[in-house]
């Protein structure tokens, strides 16, 4: 009896593990433009999203540039009652879902809402809200203070926000793990997707972190580029010139399906998920683990799961901040993991280091390179860093039309937390 009950646990296991992920829709807002489309020409047009901070007065701070979302008018997506209650991270993330579910056709119903969950990730969550009611506190006293300070403040409320408006009943969770949020966010919903738990997951991440006190705090950190009259080429990425990351904001959301069920409404797919690993650094609360360990173990895993070889691996879209020892990190890690046989760019120079949100955003790029066809370039790297020069296969210059099969998106958090996505064509 004992053994039957083992062999139907392992079967039930390995079954579930074979249940294959695809993504059928994609929604954004970013710094460069409101669609993959927008943003994939701003890549290949080196056209960058960074300028001047225009949310708040930023005269006295040693950074004084971001990549802001332009033009942003929640108005034209969302109810009056519904802006008013909640703060910009969470207005990117509902705007950004629409766009996905519109895009994959996905309509949540009664018959099929217990089926469709939220995992969002945010690394800040509504720093805008707690900065203004804070500010209320202390000049009207605490009588004053909004009840809506708390839930339009904590970073699961994205999370919660979209499940609310979109009606859906499934699985539901807010991923808090820095500038590695967004990417553990849609590993995560791959992983109930295949355990059963759920057919439809809308994923991704959101950030809206370009305030006072979070600019405030970076710089105290010394994380951030200071060239302030130079913004367009402020994020170096990989160059020996960086000089700190570039804060952006925005949102990407994908629609992630159980392969059979998209094929059973005649979905339009753009790629499957074929691996995710996930490690920690254990080694400090900001600075990576300089030997990359961290980075190689997450990377190991994704390919462990997707059952890959390095070789197979066609591009790799870097986290590559602009930072001196990030860069240098990860670049250690895919020199043990890679050598120079494998194309690597990071797109951050473009649409900034959107925290939470900038491991969705990436992985985006990467199915968009696969779709293109065209490998793209990092911006601003004129002169790459001579520890990695020649190691190192670094797309700069141009974007590089090559056969992709298969890509790898990198992110890494602050407390040393690593995910790694990897992604191919469907077929």
């Amino acid at each position: 009896m004992r053994s039957d009950f083992r062999r139907t646990v392992v079967e039930d296991w390995m079954s579930a593990m074979n249940r294959r992920v695809v993504i059928t829709g994609v929604g954004m807002v970013s710094p460069v433009g409101n669609s993959p489309e927008e943003l994939w020409q701003a890549i290949c047009q080196g056209r960058s999203g960074i300028g001047p901070i225009t949310l708040f007065d930023a005269t006295d701070y040693a950074t004084r540039i971001a990549a802001e979302v332009k033009d942003f008018e929640p108005s034209r997506w969302l109810d009056r009652k519904l802006i008013k209650r909640s703060d910009r991270f969470a207005q990117f993330a509902l705007v950004a879902s629409q766009l996905a579910l519109e895009q994959a056709g996905v309509e949540i119903t009664e018959d099929n809402c217990t089926q469709v969950g939220v995992v969002i990730g945010s690394g800040v969550g509504g720093m805008a809200t707690w900065e203004e009611q804070f500010q209320i506190l202390l000049e009207k006293g605490p009588s004053r203070v909004s009840p809506f300070l708390v839930p339009m403040m904590i970073a699961d409320i994205a999370a919660g926000l979209v499940a609310i408006e979109s009606r859906a009943k499934g699985p539901n969770l807010g991923v808090v793990t820095a500038c590695a949020s967004g990417a553990h966010a849609i590993g995560e919903a791959t992983q109930i997707i295949k355990r059963g738990a759920a057919e439809v997951m809308i994923a991704g991440g959101t950030e809206a972190a370009v305030s006072p006190t979070a600019i405030a705090g970076f710089c105290a950190a010394r994380a951030l580029s200071t060239r302030n009259d130079d913004p367009q080429r402020a994020c170096r990425s990989l160059d020996r010139d960086r000089d700190g990351f570039v804060v952006g904001e925005g949102a990407t959301i994908l629609i992630l399906e159980e392969l059979h069920h998209a094929q059973h409404r005649g979905a339009s797919i753009w790629s499957e998920i074929l691996g995710y690993g996930m490690s920690s650094d254990a080694y400090h609360v900001t600075a990576p683990r300089p030997d990359g360990q961290g980075a190689s173990l997450a990377m190991q895993a994704a390919l462990d799961e997707a059952q890959l070889a390095p070789g197979d691996i066609d591009y790799v879209n870097a986290h590559a901040p602009g930072t001196v020892g990030g860069d240098a990190m990860e670049a250690k890690a895919l020199q043990g993991m890679f050598g120079d046989s494998v194309p690597v760019s990071s797109t951050k120079p473009v649409h900034g280091h959107q925290l939470g949100a900038t491991g969705a955003s990436e992985l985006v790029v990467c199915l968009l390179a696969i779709r293109e066809g065209l490998i793209p370039y990092t911006l601003n790297c004129d002169n790459p860093d001579e520890e990695f020069a020649d190691s190192l296969d670094i797309v700069r210059g141009q974007p590089r039309p090559a056969p992709i099969r298969v890509a790898m998106s990198n992110s890494f958090g602050f407390g040393g937390h690593n995910a790694v996505l990897i992604v191919s064509g469907y077929t």
